[in-house]
């Protein structure tokens, strides 16, 4: 995988390990977490690291198959967060999340048609928010390891958001309630 630097020019990007991860869990008091299940597009998955980096996320986590890998466009469109903001790859996503859970993570899968609401929900603890691919949503595995299924209430005709912007929205929440207990 290559890196686009802010000077034009690409440098190669090493793979992280997977224990950097862990320490990054670990040394937080309340991490947030960006989880994208198999999202395929580039410019989304640039757009979610633009996200988190902008909310405070300490990590975003992809499966290695079946992702937009972080390649220049990706990089155009994160604006320089993926060089602030360590992306994980990992090989098995469903062994990830229940190690992250053994770090008291809690886990929270956007889901079309989820019983509970986005915003009645307490994200002030150890986070990791779980965001479904483009068409298909959260794979079987992935949403049985979320400990909530969360939605965000739609009003107008719409009846589901682009998954950057869905990130976004939690994202944000995520951070507002974690500044107004501060």
């Amino acid at each position: 995988m290559k890196r686009a630097s802010r000077q034009g020019g690409s440098r190669p990007l090493p793979p992280r390990p997977e224990e950097e991860l862990f320490q990054i869990v670990q040394r937080e008091t309340a991490p947030l977490l960006l989880i994208l299940d198999c999202l395929t597009d580039p410019r989304n998955f640039g757009a979610c690291l633009r996200s988190a980096d902008a909310a405070g996320a300490h990590a975003v986590i992809a499966p290695k198959d079946k992702s937009a890998p972080l390649n220049e466009i990706a990089q155009h469109t994160a604006s320089g967060a993926a060089d602030s903001l360590p992306v994980f790859y990992v090989t098995n996503l469903a062994r990830t999340l229940e190690k992250l859970k053994g770090h008291g993570v809690w886990f929270y899968g956007m889901a079309e048609g989820a019983p509970q609401s986005l915003y009645d929900c307490d994200l002030r603890g150890p986070v990791a928010l779980v965001m479904g691919s483009e068409g298909e949503g959260l794979r079987r595995l992935t949403r049985e390891a979320c400990d909530f299924l969360l939605r965000i209430p739609m009003r107008g005709s719409v009846d589901c958001l682009n998954v950057s912007v869905a990130a976004g929205v939690c994202l944000f929440e995520t951070a507002r309630q974690r500044l107004s207990s501060a």
